[in-house]
């Protein structure tokens, strides 16, 4: 049975479509076509890191694949055997530069989101604890944010690795002792505030456990300047990382990241073969440009009252 509206009668008007906070927060997102056009760079480099040994031309990892007197041909030139041509050229052990560049990727984001994950645990865990608990608990805790903060990172860094050696999982743990600071002093500051709220002083007095009171209700509260922080630490991570493989104390030369790619081909800069270091640097820089770009965008999304 069909409803028909009286001549002259007005129509109940449409209420509004109220939307969801993640769909608030995907059309505001979406607003910059600077950190879109970042994001989906960003996932490009992700799904060619992911998928690299099903797309790379070559196991640069593999010895047995390398030839030596491929070493140092210039970019679109074929092996000795006329089996397979070089894009991007190889460097100085034959190495093809296409599939350095992408497992060099794998490893600079497995090393910078591992170890901003881990140092993001410990380093949000101990901020909310000294937010929550103040006092003597909290002076200890920033005293050592502070004394963390007051080394020069890279220093910090070569200091951890000459003591633990090389290796990606020590890589990994020397950038989560020099960034989880970051991570504590910025929950801290967050938490300072959200600690004065109704909700926690409610929970308080329903005498709540402390353990799900700081994870249950504070920590939710905290999530968009820890992601906001994730995200610009993972970019400095992958550059911490390329700077310690081209010094020397990253990755074993086994198995090369981007940064020890760009040191392979320093020294035959001067001399022409460009595109040793070249390459392997130019993915660097898009992959931390993408990953700052995003993060920025994040900042302002996330906090309202950041937007210009």
């Amino acid at each position: 049975m069909s409803v028909t509206t009286a001549p002259g009668a007005v129509a109940a008007p449409t209420p509004p479509k109220v939307e969801t906070p993640f769909q608030r927060f995907v059309s505001e997102f979406m607003e910059s076509r600077i950190a879109v056009g970042a994001l989906i760079v960003f996932v490009v480099i992700a799904l060619i890191a992911i998928f690299a040994p099903l797309i790379a031309p070559q196991n640069p990892y593999d010895l047995a694949q390398l030839d030596i007197m491929d070493g140092r041909l210039e970019p679109g030139s074929r092996n000795g055997d006329d089996t397979m041509t070089f894009w991007l050229g190889t460097d100085d052990q034959g190495r093809d530069m296409l599939s350095g560049i992408m497992y060099g990727l794998r490893i600079s984001l497995i090393v910078g989101a591992g170890s901003a994950i881990v140092a993001a645990l410990v380093g949000a865990s101990l901020g909310m604890l000294a937010a929550y608990a103040g006092g003597r608990t909290d002076t200890v805790i920033m005293r050592a944010v502070d004394l963390q903060l007051s080394f020069p990172t890279i220093l910090a860094a070569l200091m951890i690795l000459a003591f633990l050696g090389k290796g990606i999982m020590n890589v990994v743990i020397a950038l989560v002792i020099v960034e989880w600071a970051y991570y504590a002093r910025t929950v801290r500051g967050t938490a300072l505030v959200e600690r004065r709220r109704e909700y926690i002083e409610a929970a308080q007095c329903l005498a709540l456990p402390t353990r799900r009171i700081i994870f249950r209700h504070l920590l939710p509260n905290c999530m968009a300047p820890l992601i906001v922080i994730g995200t610009i630490q993972i970019a400095r991570a992958i550059a911490l990382e390329a700077t310690l493989s081209f010094l020397g104390l990253g990755v074993p030369i086994t198995e090369p990241s981007l940064g020890l790619l760009i040191a392979n081909g320093y020294e035959y800069m001067l001399s022409g073969k460009y595109w040793i270091s070249f390459y392997p640097g130019i993915a660097l820089l898009v992959t931390i440009v993408s990953i700052n770009l995003v993060g920025d965008h994040l900042r302002d999304v996330l906090n309202p009252r950041l937007k210009k």
